[in-house]
């Protein structure tokens, strides 16, 4: 599944998958504990796809910055949790991406970076090459 269907919604723990588009927004499944609901076009969603990390010369999307981490661990789960301290958080990121930018990427920002990577990769939805290469023959 590509981040194009991969959404983040304000006020709601995990990740939900687009399900279908509605008058009034849209029906998304939680990855977290499949229940669906209904989200209205006035709630702050983000599309995973949309995402970027601040470096020192660049934005590099999210999806490159998982790319990195699965590299890193050899497609598997990360060691650290979203829930480890700020400092090992932060040694941690600094392995997968050493310029970010640590005055605009805060602790907050990438406890969620690690907490959707080991979720998609529970769901087995970190196979971008094949959406890259759907999208580039369009």
């Amino acid at each position: 599944m590509s981040l194009e269907k991969v959404l983040a919604i304000s006020g709601k723990p995990g990740l939900y998958k687009l399900i279908t588009q509605t008058r009034g927004g849209f029906i998304a499944e939680s990855l977290l504990d499949k229940k669906r609901l209904s989200v209205n076009i006035h709630q702050n969603v983000s599309v995973l796809s949309e995402i970027a990390i601040y470096t020192l010369t660049e934005e590099v999307p999210l999806r490159e910055v998982f790319k990195k981490i699965k590299e890193k661990e050899n497609g598997n789960q990360t060691p650290i949790n979203h829930k480890d301290s700020k400092e090992a958080l932060e040694e941690y990121f600094f392995e997968v991406l050493p310029d970010y930018d640590e005055d605009r990427v805060y602790a907050s920002d990438i406890k969620k970076v690690v907490q959707w990577y080991n979720l998609l990769h529970k769901h087995d939805m970190l196979d971008f090459e094949v959406d890259e290469t759907v999208s580039n023959e369009e």
